[in-house]
């Protein structure tokens, strides 16, 4: 495959690829994390770091985490032991998995066409809708990408790549499937050998697989990578693997609103979702790959039969499509499980969509709409911070509230006391300081203690007291769901 840039459109997309990052970077810290994933996965990294505990990562003091492997509370608290406590810190690794995620992208793609092509691939992935969202977003999806997105690039370098460029390949292969395994667990496996297996199969070469990846030195190096920790885990915390992995690998994904999770609700989705979540995570490219797909269906299929024809090509189109079709069955999902396939998705978008390779004076149309296309997203996000900031502050997240409480308290023996188990944002900002009871009716003898000034609860929740104990409460705020009081008499 030929694929020639000239020096004006190789500086203009190299220049797209640095402002598309550091626009991300830049508004790492400009907005409140986020209410609920953000914040509960940022504020077990705060305590990771307070506590000094760093084995298994804990939910609330005391309380381990089990819903995922460490890695990505790893990177985050020690992000925030170098910089600080704050939303920069913690979505800094989310931003690094990034970056990191375009070298195997792009060593893939120079290894198929050129630094040109690789230059093309990564401008087109940087700008993807969800890549650029999770890469400053507090998660384990960004670091599950990257270690998949490392294990099938090396897989198929492996395979195809010289002699010499072997070995290498093989150690990105492995290394990948621990990074995965330590970042989310067993479906970091499932993402990357379902689509391996069904390549191999398609194409009948399983004695090149076979022969060109050190297959048992591989596995137990990855073992020995991975194994100590989910030992460890399971010996401080007896318990650990039996819900990890039957109920966080099996239950949630064939039990629409699965009640067993310990740390949170079960996203119930009618069964096939996943797939319109594909088609805006992967936007905008995913509407010219749909376009795309309705023309070869209109030519009779020519187009795909030379599309999986090709062994290159039906390996990007099985990488990509392995998340949607894993999941599709599944009633509990979430838009990044299809992250993982969005690497691939922009090697095969290059391919496909490439400008014609010819030499012209002008930038040709398809620089022209990648850069288009691709600054739609990060000037939208730029202009909804300027102009929702501050309701972010309030209606997504704590922030706004527990400053407030900062602000007016007299002193630590005035605490902030939520009706309900407090959102994670509020333990986060408060750091770990927010007390709660169970519900509305126990704030009626807590409201008798001195020390418990400041009440925060949601609104529908305050008719629900005593109309003596509200007349003694005077509103400081409203915050989203939340309302912020305070006791003006006894």
């Amino acid at each position: 495959m030929a694929f020639v840039l000239t020096a004006r459109e190789r500086r203009i997309l190299a220049l797209f690829v640095v402002v598309v990052l550091v626009v991300r970077l830049a508004t790492l810290g400009a907005y409140p994390l986020m209410d609920s994933t953000e914040s509960r996965y940022a504020e077990i990294a705060r305590k990771m770091v307070e506590t000094g505990r760093w084995l298994v990562p804990q939910f609330d003091y005391g309380v381990p985490f089990w819903g995922k492997p460490p890695l990505s509370t790893w990177l985050s608290a020690a992000a925030m032991s170098v910089f600080g406590v704050g939303e920069f810190s913690a979505r800094l690794p989310s931003f690094m998995l990034l970056v990191a995620g375009c070298a195997p992208l792009a060593w893939l793609a120079a290894r198929r066409a050129g630094r040109d092509y690789a230059l093309w691939t990564v401008a087109l992935f940087v700008a993807t809708a969800l890549v650029f969202i999770a890469g400053g977003a507090v998660m384990t999806d960004p670091a599950l990408a990257f270690g998949t997105t490392l294990s099938m690039a090396g897989f198929w370098l492996a395979v195809a790549a010289a002699e010499g460029s072997r070995r290498m390949a093989a150690t990105a292969f492995f290394l990948g499937l621990a990074i995965g395994l330590l970042a989310k667990g067993p479906i970091a496996l499932v993402l990357t050998l379902i689509p391996i297996g069904a390549w191999t199969m398609a194409t009948g070469r399983w004695n090149i697989v076979w022969t060109r990846l050190p297959w048992l030195i591989g596995v137990l190096a990855t073992a020995a990578l991975v194994v100590p920790w989910y030992w460890a885990a399971e010996r401080a915390t007896p318990g650990f693997l039996d819900y990890f992995l039957a109920g966080e690998h099996w239950k949630r994904f064939v039990e629409p609103g699965w009640k067993g999770d310990l740390y949170g609700a079960a996203h119930a989705r009618p069964r096939g979702m996943i797939w319109l979540f594909w088609i805006a995570a992967a936007l905008p490219w995913s509407a010219a790959a749909l376009a795309w797909l309705a023309r070869a269906i209109a030519r009779r299929h020519a187009d795909l039969w030379t599309l999986v024809a090709d062994p290159w090509r039906l390996y990007l189109v099985l990488w990509t499509v392995t998340p949607m079709a894993f999941f599709t069955l599944s009633g509990n999902i979430l838009v990044t499980y299809v992250l993982p396939g969005l690497p691939a998705f922009a090697l095969l978008v290059g391919e496909l969509g490439g400008p014609p390779h010819d030499e012209r004076g002008t930038l040709r149309p398809g620089i022209r709409g990648l850069v288009v296309a691709g600054s739609v997203l990060p000037v939208l996000f730029i202009a909804g911070l300027a102009t929702q900031g501050v309701r972010l502050e309030s209606a997504h997240s704590q922030l706004a509230l527990v400053r407030t409480w900062e602000s007016l308290r007299a002193g630590s023996g005035q605490r902030l006391v939520y009706a309900g188990a407090p959102p994670p944002s509020a333990d986060f900002y408060s750091r770990g300081a927010a007390a709660h009871v169970a519900d509305v009716a126990a704030l009626v003898p807590i409201l008798e203690d001195p020390a418990a000034d400041f009440i925060a609860l949601r609104a529908g929740d305050l008719a629900r007291l005593p109309a003596a104990t509200r007349y003694r409460l005077e509103s400081l705020g409203e915050f989203g769901d939340y309302r912020l009081l305070r006791e003006t008499s006894r």
